[in-house]
């Protein structure tokens, strides 16, 4: 099989990508990716010798280059996409138009080449999820972000277009996905390289938003499980059942790193912060047999550990000043010289 993977060289987009290579190999991969900010050819520099990958640098708008790509490939895995909820409060008609024109370019190509798709989507967009419930896949999608939103509007497209024209499409919707090379404006990224750099660590409202965590890699399997034997038309969530209050995994990075609780900041909350999101995967492992690896310290402690080994590939974004843009204007402090605690950390 050849595989059209857009977004591959993000976070899980390059997971998958490797994931891929090293469980099958006598498939091939074509990686498409815009690189933007949070796309990185460093993610995929170990494939470089590898001849049953090729990498293309384009925009998964781009109705031409997509149709083109799609046509020799046999199957379609979208990870392009806008993705961080903060972004999308200071800029949602970006989110837009990645999130749901992006997908509905790439399904015209789909349905013209009678090729598969899978969209990766989010358990953001069931919503805020009350204390003892799970979202299961038939819940209604209530959306509390532009972010959340427009996944849910990718979702649709998709669904739209296997009612309407026999699109042969799947959809899992993940959980909080932690590990190698995640771009460290993400929650447990930045906590981690703000430590490493004795900056504070900015904890928003009380900390008490409760997620699930689940490894990059147990990511990448369960996406690659469903492309190949999940059912046409159907959705699989991606949970790994293990919930954990922001605050508990803020204190166990520390505790890893050997730093001190005195750098947890607490900031303002964002608007719209769902208090927690909760996934009944019970689907996916009753009907194709998945189920995670790895359990929380694990995943965490594998993060963490990467992040520690690896300073070259965060301090290379970091230290840029886009970043340092970014972080000023989200939290309100700049990332100053080692030490230097903000007003907010009281």
């Amino acid at each position: 099989m050849r595989v059209l993977v857009t977004g591959g060289a993000g976070f899980i987009g390059s997971a998958y990508v490797r994931h891929v290579l090293a469980a099958h190999p006598g498939d091939e991969v074509v990686t498409l990716d815009l690189l933007t900010y949070a796309g990185n050819p460093a993610n995929l520099a170990e494939l470089e010798s590898d001849r049953r990958h090729r990498f293309v640098h384009g925009d998964i708008a781009d109705a031409a280059l997509v149709d083109g790509l799609v046509g020799e490939c046999d199957a379609v895995v979208n990870f392009a996409a806008e993705t961080h909820v903060d972004r999308s409060l200071l800029d949602p008609e970006a989110f837009a138009r990645a999130n749901v024109v992006g997908v509905m370019t790439l399904l015209d190509a789909a349905r013209r080449h009678n090729r598969r798709m899978l969209q990766v989507s989010t358990d953001e967009v069931y919503g805020d999820i009350p204390p003892g419930t799970h979202s299961v896949e038939g819940d209604a999608l209530l959306p509390r972000s532009p972010y959340a939103a427009s996944k849910a509007g990718g979702e649709l497209m998709c669904r739209a277009y296997a009612v309407s024209y026999g699109t042969e499409t799947v959809v899992t919707r993940g959980c909080n996905t932690i590990g190698p090379r995640q771009y460290p404006e993400k929650v447990v990224p930045l906590f981690v390289t703000n430590a490493l750099e004795d900056k504070p660590l900015p904890v928003y409202g009380d900390g008490q938003q409760i997620r699930d965590w689940l490894h990059a890699e147990d990511h990448a399997a369960a996406i690659d499980l469903v492309l190949r034997k999940g059912t046409a038309g159907e959705t699989y969530n991606v949970g790994a059942g293990n919930e954990r209050p922001n605050l508990e995994v803020v204190r166990a990075i520390l505790a890893r790193l050997g730093k001190p609780e005195s750098l947890i900041a607490y900031v303002p909350d964002r608007p719209g912060h769902d208090r927690r999101y909760a996934l009944d995967p019970g689907k996916l492992r009753r009907e194709l047999g998945w189920a995670p690896r790895r359990d929380f310290m694990s995943t965490l402690n594998d993060t963490v550990d990467w992040y520690v080994a690896n300073p070259g590939w965060w301090r290379a974004i970091r230290e840029g000043q886009a970043f340092a843009d970014y972080h000023e204007r989200q939290y309100g402090w700049r990332l100053a010289a080692a030490g230097t605690l903000p007003a907010a950390a009281g």
